[in-house]
């Protein structure tokens, strides 16, 4: 009896030192020491680069759907500072040098830049600051540095702001996820029971002050046609006016630059519609 406990007991380690699923096979995650921060990471898989930056208000977790489908290259996400795991900002800081950094930390010379709204505008900043590490740029419902954002937009900021009743943030994300930024998404109980927990959880990240993120200067919107990189521009047919002319304009400014436009999306693009979304993406960074 002891002895086949013994062989038991052997052969369940042996299984545990398998990995499940390839794209985990060579998993690891920390924190980087970057700029005076420490920002949260995880990397997966193997082959080329790919970072992953999140949109403002949420977390890498909301690349979950993307791991598996993109699991021919080494993915890196991350939180940018004040989101996630990663600290909060306490001075100003350059979202596109702490990217810099971390890839410098990680060892990687060169990458593919996938970044949806704050993500989008912090990937086009790297883009035009640090060109010689760009193998392409992927720039989802991109916000966009220097771009004249309208009223609606800012009425759309204050109203998170302002719903704000904690230290810790609350309840701002709840008042984020039913900005038109996300209604859509919302609409759908399997990505809205994905999308609220992160937003809740990510409060906090409405109370960085909005002016010690500095981005490039002079702003990416002056400078739209330094982007070298080869370029995919993704957006939903339903996201909001502002993103639909900023998607345009870089365009029509970056040159030969591809655009997919995915019916039935909103603005959190690869929750909503993740195979369209996947399956754009893979077929864009397989011609490059």
């Amino acid at each position: 009896m002891e002895c086949i406990i013994r062989v038991s007991v052997i052969v369940l380690l042996c299984l545990l030192a398998f990995p499940v699923t390839g794209y985990a096979e060579s998993s690891t995650s920390g924190f980087a020491g970057v700029n005076g921060t420490q920002l949260y990471y995880e990397v997966q898989g193997k082959g080329e680069p790919l970072v992953l930056i999140h949109s403002g208000g949420f977390d890498s977790r909301m690349w979950d759907d993307q791991l598996e489908a993109f699991s021919e290259y080494n993915v890196v996400r991350f939180d940018v500072r004040g989101h996630g795991k990663s600290k909060a900002p306490t001075k100003p800081y350059a979202e596109q040098e702490d990217l810099y950094q971390l890839l410098k930390f990680l060892k990687i010379e060169k990458t593919h830049v996938l970044g949806l709204s704050l993500g989008g505008r912090i990937a086009i900043d790297f883009a035009i600051a640090h060109p010689e590490m760009m193998a392409s740029l992927i720039a989802v419902a991109p916000g966009l540095s220097g771009y004249p954002y309208s009223a609606q937009d800012s009425l759309e900021y204050i109203k998170v702001v302002y719903a704000i009743k904690k230290e810790d943030g609350s309840p701002a994300g709840e008042v984020w996820l039913k900005s038109p930024y996300n209604t859509p998404a919302m609409e759908n109980s399997s990505v809205a029971e994905k999308l609220r927990p992160i937003a809740v959880e990510n409060s906090k990240s409405w109370l960085i002050n909005p002016l010690f993120a500095l981005p490039i200067f002079p702003p990416a919107a002056q400078r739209i046609s330094e982007v070298q990189a080869p370029t995919l521009l993704v957006r939903g047919d339903r996201d909001v006016p502002t993103i639909t002319k900023i998607v345009d304009l870089l365009a029509e400014a970056i040159p030969n630059a591809q655009k997919v436009v995915i019916p039935g999306a909103g603005h959190v693009v690869n929750m909503e519609k993740p195979e369209d979304f996947n399956r754009a993406v893979l077929d864009f960074l397989r011609h490059h």
